[in-house]
């Protein structure tokens, strides 16, 4: 099932991965907003098949509380899922994973691939009715740059000419190479060519925001009275920790093949909540689904369960900050007794592969072959090496298994996340003496504390950005804004360094390889398994897809009665 799996999603990606690696394109207020009549905006619940004549409007569930629903302060996919509903960028990812045109109806690249010039669609309004300009591509970019920001993302727009300079504040704003040559046409020139800038255009830091809106109104972004967006739903409503509601936005450009009204989230980290309410029909599609449960749907071979494929890797963070997580043998210690192949198939359950790196498999090399392959199995299951390495690097902390009772393995509120976490602690208790605690917190909380370096070992994913190796080797460069691990090598950094500034493909894919060899040395965080995606949905529920890099996509589902 595995084999199948992944066969069936190498074979999808590789269409996507020549196309990026080859340059060639495309791949893949105020104002009160419009929605769906009163009468009939609430769908009927205990019940599996929605009321005739009721609105479509699909009933889900969001996981988590987004910590903010502006794309430039947006930093997980608590936010992005329903920010991937709420805006549109230049570029957009289709149904088959390919980058094609969204807000923009047509780009030219200079001949030296440095310089795109995107034109605008004609037609293109915000949901407050204001025309969507290239202004607002240019304000939001150097917004989302701005120091004063603190974006997490900011360094996704480092890309772009003088952006690093800006945000660091070794240069100006002015420096910053994106401008609107008028109402309809924005330039953009690059640091080096990037083949895959255009499937950036498509990732929600790089998403407008309506200039106007946002320099009226600071705190435009934090209540769905006052937020305006310009994809083809809009937030309609939004009670913090409960719910929210978004409805289709009459002023999209593609309104009329968006079959739903609406989609309603409910906001709980409970999935056997979630769950229960699916099986009761108050609910119409979920993304995340008890491990028991999606174990149980594959061995019947329930057709509503659906194991989507994704780019991402699951990890631990280890604080180097904390003694002896400080110690590199230590650290090899906790990998190398870390026993992956029973979590994906004893725990997880849901067709996970264990993790051989950083880099998950699905992206393609300079050649258009599997990077993972080119790369190696870079962790190994060795308990006697691993003990061994692990009582060295105690005693050279002047340490002894005893002192791991005050190590906490920090994750968040799932249960996928707790039984994982106790599975590690099982393990590294047979395997090494030792008894880690366990500690559990909202994700938000989590986030936090991991960008206060307020832990000891936590729980970390990363679903790619885009479909690239360095979408993963990025986050553990010193000055990347995820590098929760405060990982510094500068002799890693100069190979980021190299991969991102050459247009030579063989030198770019090279330098990614070695320096994630150079990471599994260090070990500053432990790889679990590369990721899988299971959701369900209820036969009456079609037209959603899902990229590798992004939930499902909801915006062309429909529901028929």
């Amino acid at each position: 099932m595995k084999m199948n799996r992944k066969f069936l999603v190498l074979a999808s990606l590789f269409i996507v991965a020549a196309i990026l690696v080859t340059g060639c394109v495309p791949k893949g207020g105020d104002t009160p907003k419009n929605d769906a009549p009163a009468a009939s905006d609430t769908p009927t619940s205990g019940t599996d098949t929605p009321a005739a004549g009721a609105a479509k409007i699909l009933r889900t569930n969001n996981g988590s509380e987004p910590g903010s629903l502006d794309p430039a302060l947006a930093q997980g996919t608590h936010e992005s899922w329903v920010l991937d509903h709420t805006f549109e960028g230049l570029m957009k990812l289709d149904e088959n994973g390919m980058v094609v045109e969204g807000m923009a109806k047509e780009y030219k690249v200079s001949d030296d691939f440095l310089t795109y010039t995107f034109t605008l669609r004609d037609d293109i309004k915000w949901s407050n009715g204001d025309p969507v300009t290239a202004h607002d591509f240019e304000f939001a970019w150097k917004r989302a740059l701005d120091p004063d920001l603190a974006a997490d993302y900011a360094f996704q727009l480092y890309y772009i000419k003088g952006g690093e300079a800006y945000n660091t504040e070794e240069g100006s704003l002015d420096g910053v190479a994106v401008k609107a040559l008028d109402d309809k046409t924005l330039e953009v020139t690059l640091e080096a060519p990037t083949g895959y800038f255009l499937e950036l255009t498509a990732f929600y830091t790089y998403y407008p925001v309506n200039k106007a809106v946002v320099e009226s109104n600071p705190d435009w972004a934090k209540n769905a009275a006052t937020h305006i967006s310009n994809g083809p739903f809009t937030l309609t409503e939004w009670e913090h920790d409960a719910s929210l509601k978004i409805r289709k936005n009459p002023n999209y450009y593609d309104a009329a093949n968006v079959p739903l009204d609406g989609v309603d989230f409910t906001i709980i980290d409970d999935v056997n909540t979630t769950w229960q309410g699916y099986e009761g029909g108050e609910y119409d599609f979920l993304v995340d689904v008890p491990q028991a449960v999606t174990a149980k749907l594959q061995e019947e071979g329930n057709p509503e369960l659906v194991i989507g494929g994704m780019v991402g890797t699951y990890y631990y963070n280890l604080n180097p900050a904390i003694k002896p997580l400080n110690n590199v043998k230590v650290r090899k210690g906790l990998s190398m007794t870390l026993d992956r192949k029973t979590i994906v198939e004893k725990i997880a359950q849901g067709g996970e592969i264990a993790a051989e790196g950083v880099v998950p498999f699905g992206i393609f090399d300079e050649n258009g072959n599997e990077y993972r392959d080119g790369v190696g199995q870079l962790i190994e299951y060795n308990v006697e090496e691993g003990k061994k390495l692990f009582a060295e690097g105690l005693e050279e902390e002047g340490m002894t298994p005893e002192d791991f009772k005050k190590i906490v393995i920090l994750y968040n509120t799932l249960e996928s996340h707790k039984k994982i976490a106790q599975a590690a602690q099982e393990m590294w208790r047979v395997n090494l003496g030792i008894e880690v605690q366990l500690e559990n917190v909202d994700f938000q909380v989590k986030l936090d504390r991991e960008k206060d370096g307020d832990y000891h070992i936590s729980r970390g994913g990363w679903i790619g950005d885009y479909m690239d190796p360095m979408t993963f080797i990025d986050l553990w460069w010193s000055d990347s804004s995820f590098n929760d691990v405060n990982y510094n090598n500068p002799k890693y950094d100069e190979l980021v360094y190299t991969a991102k500034g050459t247009a030579d493909q063989k030198i770019r894919f090279e330098a990614m390889r070695k320096a994630e060899k150079m990471l599994m040395e260090d070990m500053p965080v432990v790889p679990v398994y590369f990721y899988t995606q299971p959701y369900v949905q209820k036969p009456y529920v079609t037209g959603v897809y899902k990229p590798l890099v992004n939930y499902p996509k909801l915006t062309y589902a429909d529901i028929n009665r």
